[in-house]
């Protein structure tokens, strides 16, 4: 089998390579299930700031937000200012056959979304929590607290879909109408997980950081604002190469993340797309639920300043020893 093809004008080369350590997978498997996947997966990159996860040939994984100078001139971009650095970022579109073609070439395996569409990355088109089993933790307790969630958003009048991440833990998305700005979707994420933590607080945790944990399910509220998420149907920097896969509620007690790799997903598709088929029209956020969320202090925030002081008391005790 030839080491170089074209496929939609693009060329691809080094199709017989290795894609990473431990990832049962050449460059070549990558391109045919992307190029497999597009009709589902395209719908959910079209027309939102793209970041990607690369694999160079030895280099570790890197992050890309920013197009390379040498991005062909037909692949769709649009420059946004980040605070974070300080500088203007053109990030692509990826909106076409061709363009997920390129970047397949370019050895790009994880398609992180923003989610807000280009005009506004802002004005957030789902709520998203995103769950993390504890240390060594079963896939089990994932879905156990996945099924909190469920009965949280049920509770406040709202629905949602479920994805595998591609890691260890689950995604859930709750499409959510354009009356909703970014703050109310943000206080919202948090006001759902503060109400499932509280249904089984020997389960679930919202403690953001790490060692207060204690061996439960975190329940991340913070993708919000500018906030990217991995895409139904890309694949994973993981063993196997894993697929972040939509699943139905019935089905999360019948698998496991590791069941759905780049070889095992495009011999199972079929119609219809179950993610399409799950995820419920836009909604609006119950005003208490918002409400509620305003009075929860963000994550990230909190923890910096517990962070901080923490790391003062532990200065001030070395000192007394």
């Amino acid at each position: 089998m030839a080491a170089e093809e074209v496929r939609d004008e693009v060329k691809l080369t080094n199709l017989d390579q290795p894609l990473f350590d431990g990832a049962d997978a050449t460059k070549r498997d990558l391109v045919d299930y992307l190029d497999g996947v597009r009709e589902r997966l395209l719908p959910h990159l079209s027309d939102r700031p793209l970041s990607v996860m690369r694999v160079l040939r030895g280099q570790k994984p890197f992050m890309q937000k920013n197009v390379p100078k040498y991005t062909p001139e037909w692949v769709r971009t649009t420059s946004m200012w980040a605070e974070a650095s300080k500088r203007r970022i053109s990030y692509a579109l990826c909106d076409d056959r061709r363009t997920l073609l390129w970047f397949a070439n370019q050895r790009a395996v994880e398609y992180h979304p923003t989610l807000g569409h280009s005009v506004d990355i802002y004005r957030p088109t789902h709520l998203v929590l995103d769950l993390d089993p504890p240390e060594g933790g079963d896939f089990r307790l994932v879905v156990e607290a996945a099924r909190l969630i469920k009965q949280a958003l049920a509770d406040s009048g709202l629905t949602g879909a479920v994805k595998t991440s591609g890691s260890k833990g689950v995604h859930i998305f709750v499409p959510v109408d354009d009356h909703s700005p970014v703050d109310d979707v943000a206080a919202a994420t948090r006001a759902v997980a503060a109400r499932a933590e509280r249904i089984d607080p020997v389960l679930a945790t919202t403690a953001f950081i790490r060692e207060d944990r204690e061996g439960k399910v975190f329940l991340d509220s913070t993708r919000a604002g500018g906030a990217t998420v991995v895409a139904a149907y890309s694949p994973r920097l993981r063993p196997g190469t894993t697929v972040s896969f939509p699943l139905s509620w019935n089905d999360l007690d019948r698998v496991t993340p590791a069941d759905f790799t780049m070889r095992t997903v495009l011999d199972s598709l079929g119609d219809p797309d179950p993610w399409t088929d799950e995820l419920p029209l836009p909604q609006r956020l119950p005003a208490d639920l918002v409400a509620e969320g305003r009075t929860i202090p963000v994550a990230r925030v909190q923890a910096m300043h517990e962070g901080k002081r923490r790391a003062k008391a532990r200065a001030a005790e070395e000192a007394e020893s």
